[in-house]
Order: structure tokens, then C-alpha cells, then sequence
């Protein structure tokens, strides 16, 4: 990939654009047992930001680097601080991290798990970034969760909801804040019995690729437990547009509920294409037909428009959250770029402060010794209420919304309501659940 597919930014309380350089390519240094990848030498550190900012989850992909930028501003020092404020450890003080200002590069993965490998190498290897966060495809989240490991710096996770994150492809320098596909199945699915009962016959349209099946197998396993009963399960590609084909026989296969498996671009346009179909005003099985979005996000609502009007699904968080620590994120990212951030933008924004927190409680940017500061933390004031990051596989725990698509919404960002606020407890599960089987956590690897 070329240099142009890269910006390089960092941003100082004068406003001053930090370029190349005056910036460390990656160093491994032989002379010191402490020495790792990418340590640190001069004024600056240097964060790599990889998103989508083309393809399917284009729209996710840019919110996500709206509040990169923002976290990056409060960390040197600029802007109202934001959620530094009700974080509540206190070892951040807006004047950048361990005396050195953040700095970052950005890349766009389109979506493509060997085009976000080679963009964060890029990053590691031309940039010196000494953490990796960013993408909204579990696919690539994998991939460069695994180049990370290999070369020895930290991957913050960012929008990533695929089981196998944390469960089979785990790796000791990655770590999830966002929650996961069993998680949205043990919220969703008690909702979906109170709502519609547990005599019910689902279809499933499912990605294809790694959220996709665990997304499915979660939400299957859950409503399955509740009576719920599988029709089908049709796999549809990530880079499809029309999904007309896999609609139609939907309305001969005796289901009563259709389950869309899909995020970003891919839901609003299958959720579109099935109220076309006039699924949602049908009577099947002596029953109104359903349709269930498992995991939503703001940008899908505002895109999907009047259809998702009370259709359920899942979040890691919302804005409409009246916690100070969701209070003062609304506040910044508003006040910065004019509505509203997405949940994809607040995990991005609270995995750079986890990381940067991690770097100042360890007193060192060495990733062993960052990897130990998150290990087991336990933290509150990021807007998910009280959170640990568990140090057995690395996944966050906390509670999980379950949303609505409200039926008289007032604007374009007002398009979900909050109808449950699912207790940590209910989602959590042992390391050795059957769904996160198989892989090996490893060891941290400083790189050197």
C-alpha cells in the first residue's frame, strides 16, 4: 500500500502538525534487556488508527476516527478533557502520556482483512506506532489482532463483536472493550420471549465471516433455549448489496421471524429490501411477522430510517445514557463536530484512554508492561457503568443494552429507544464456554 493512503497527524496544545521527521521508525535495540518494538525516543508517541473508511462499514468507520482525533485532543491537553474528567483512575492529566505528546497515523482498511495487515504493518514498520486500534469487521479485527501479536505491540480492539476475538483467535497483546455475539443473545433473547413468545419459527441471513456465524450461533443458541425453533440459516457475502434473492424465500419457508444477521451498510439495506417485501405485514403461523436486527448501532437506525420503527436488537452503549461519564463524551463529541456519537465512535474513544491509562499506571509504553496494567482492571466513568477488563481472554465485562427502533422518533439521531439495560451478571460466562473454545491467549511479546 502507498504512502498516500496515510495521513500523519499529531496533535500539540499549539496546534502545531507534528511530521515525520521528527518521529522514531521501529527500533529494535539489542544493548538493553527492557528494550521492545517501537520503544519511544523522542517528544512524541505515535498511535496508528486503522478504520474503514471505504466499503461496507464506511459510515462506522469514520465516526470511529471522529473521536480518535477527539481522544487524542484530550489526552495533549486540548478541548474540555472529556471523559478524563469521570474516568476513574486518575493517572491522565491532558498534558500527553509518560511527558510525550500523542501523535497518530490513520489507514483504511476497507473492510478487507489483508488490506487492514498490510495498513497497520505500514503503521508499525514506517510509522512506529506502538499500538494498533480501529476497524468494524471482526474479520479484520482478527487479522491485525494477530499481526499485533507477531510484532510485538498493543491492539486496542475497536468495533469487533465476533466471539472469536476473545475466544479462539485471543492473543495476549489484544484486548476488547467492545461486547461480544453472546452477549447481545443473552440480553436479546428474553426481551424477544416477553415480546413475542417462545413459540416462534426463525430465519436466519447471516455474513459470511466470522461475526456473521458466531453472531447467528449466539442468537440461535439463546432463542433456541427459549422454544424458538430454526427455520434456515442462509450465508450471504460481506460485499453483497442486493438482497432480494435471499428475501424471497423467506415468504414460503413457515418463518415468523426473520433474523438479520448483517451490520453497517448490509443491515439497512437488507432491512430495507424485507419491509419492501411486505414481511412486517404478514400474519404467519397465526403470528405477526418479525423481524430481529441483533446488533445495532446509531448509524444503522438514522440509515435504515422508518423500518427499524420497533424492531429490537442489541448495543455496547448508546448516548441517550445518563451516566456523567456518557454526559461528558456526548458533550465533547457534540460540541466538536455537531451530533451525536455512534457506540462504534465511544468504544474507539475509551479503548485510547484505556491504553494511554495502561501506559501511565505502568510507567512505561513496554507492551508486557501495559498488558499487565489492563489485566484484571477494574474501572468505571467510560460510560458502560462499572467494567474489568478479565485477564483470562481479555474481553470486557459490563452491561448490554437492548434497543427498539422508536416509533416517533424526533430526528435523525433519535431513531432507538433504551427498553432494557441488561445487568453485567446475565452476560457473563466462564473462559471455557463451549462458544469461545479453542485458541491460546499466549504470552505478551515486547517485539525486541
Amino acid at each position: 500500500m502507498s504512502k498516500s493512503n496515510f495521513t500523519r497527524r499529531g496533535l500539540l496544545k499549539t496546534g502545531t502538525v507534528v511530521t515525520g521527521a521528527g518521529l522514531a521508525l521501529p527500533t529494535i535495540f539489542t544493548s538493553r534487556a527492557s528494550a521492545y518494538t517501537n520503544e519511544p525516543t523522542g517528544d512524541t508517541v505515535t498511535f496508528g488508527f486503522n478504520v474503514p473508511q471505504s466499503g461496507p462499514y464506511a459510515d462506522e468507520g469514520a465516526d470511529e476516527l471522529r473521536a480518535f482525533e477527539l481522544a487524542v485532543e484530550h489526552l495533549n491537553g486540548e478541548g474540555d478533557g472529556g471523559m478524563m474528567s469521570t474516568f476513574s483512575s486518575k493517572a491522565l492529566d491532558g498534558t500527553g502520556i509518560l511527558g510525550k505528546k500523542v501523535a497518530y497515523v490513520t489507514g483504511d482498511t476497507q473492510t478487507k482483512s489483508d488490506v487492514a495487515r498490510a495498513s497497520a504493518q505500514s503503521m508499525i514498520q514506517k510509522d512506529g506506532a506502538v499500538m494498533i486500534s480501529g476497524g468494524s469487521s471482526s474479520g479484520v479485527a482478527v487479522a491485525v489482532q494477530g499481526l499485533c501479536q507477531e510484532a510485538g505491540v498493543i491492539f486496542m480492539a475497536a468495533l469487533t463483536h465476533s466471539n472469536d476475538t476473545t475466544g479462539k483467535d485471543k492473543k495476549a497483546n489484544g484486548f476488547r472493550h467492545f461486547f461480544n455475539a453472546y452477549m447481545s443473545g443473552q440480553a436479546l433473547a428474553p426481551v424477544l420471549g416477553k415480546a413475542y413468545g417462545t413459540d416462534r419459527q426463525a430465519y436466519h441471513l447471516t455474513a459470511d465471516y466470522t461475526w456473521g456465524w458466531t453472531q447467528q450461533a449466539s442468537i440461535a443458541a439463546a432463542t433456541e433455549a427459549l422454544g424458538w425453533k430454526t427455520v434456515n440459516n442462509v450465508l450471504t457475502p460481506l460485499a453483497e448489496t442486493d438482497f432480494s434473492s435471499y428475501i424471497a424465500p423467506v415468504l414460503n419457508s413457515g418463518a415468523d421471524v426473520l433474523v438479520l444477521n448483517h451490520y453497517g451498510a448490509n443491515m439497512v439495506n437488507s432491512l430495507t429490501q424485507a419491509v419492501q417485501f411486505g414481511l412486517r405485514d404478514k400474519m404467519v403461523n397465526g403470528k405477526q411477522f418479525e423481524i430481529v436486527v441483533p446488533l445495532y448501532s446509531e448509524l444503522m437506525a438514522k440509515g435504515a430510517g422508518a423500518n427499524i420503527k420497533g424492531v429490537y436488537g442489541s448495543m455496547n452503549w448508546n448516548w441517550k445514557l445518563e451516566d456523567a461519564g456518557t454526559k461528558a463524551f456526548v458533550q465533547s463529541f457534540g460540541t466538536k463536530y455537531g451530533f451525536p456519537p455512534s457506540n462504534a465512535a465511544q468504544t474507539c474513544y475509551a479503548q485510547t484512554m484505556l491504553y494511554a491509562d495502561a501506559v501511565a499506571r505502568a510507567g512505561s509504553f513496554e507492551p508486557c508492561a501495559v498488558v499487565a496494567a489492563l489485566e484484571g482492571f477494574d474501572f468505571d466513568g467510560l460510560g458502560n457503568g462499572p467494567t474489568s477488563y478479565r485477564a483470562a481472554d481479555h474481553q470486557c465485562f459490563k452491561d448490554v443494552l437492548v434497543m427498539k427502533g422508536k416509533d416517533e422518533p424526533t430526528d435523525e439521531f433519535d431513531t432507538l429507544d433504551i427498553v432494557e439495560i441488561t445487568p453485567r451478571a446475565q452476560v457473563e460466562y466462564e473462559p471455557d464456554n463451549p462458544m469461545f473454545a479453542g485458541g491460546d491467549l499466549g504470552q505478551c511479546n515486547n517485539g525486541a
